[in-house]
């Protein structure tokens, strides 16, 4: 009986452990992933200065954020924070959730000129 207490502890903390490396993301593959979906033809070469005005400046975002953002972009319903663009739609379809965490964490991790309004 203890053997399967110790057993089941253990699981139950890699699994911990196994989501928050996942949450966490890999920035250098995450690097590779953006240049494979050439993220940068349309946010900018840096990620912070993008070709038109109304898209999004990505670099020094935060993570969870761009995880999220993402996620709805995959759904590609309005209902989904309003994020029913086709193109980003489209870019989002093959990623994979470590995908996303891996793009969010390189993204997170570039320097940038966010300003928070109060």
């Amino acid at each position: 009986m203890n053997k399967l207490i110790v057993a089941l502890t253990l699981g139950a903390a890699s699994l911990v452990l196994s989501g928050q490396a996942l949450a966490a993301g890999n920035a250098a593959n995450g690097a590779e992933l953006a240049k494979k979906y050439n993220c940068a033809s349309c946010h900018g070469a840096d990620y912070k200065t993008p070709i038109d005005p109304s898209y999004p400046k990505l670099a020094g975002q935060h993570a969870d954020y761009l995880v999220h953002a993402l996620t709805a972009y995959k759904r590609g319903t309005k209902a989904a924070n309003g994020r029913s663009n086709p193109i980003m739609a489209g870019m989002a379809q093959p990623l994979s959730d470590r995908d996303m965490a891996d793009i969010a964490a390189y993204l997170q991790g570039l320097p940038a000129a966010l300003v928070t309004k109060r």
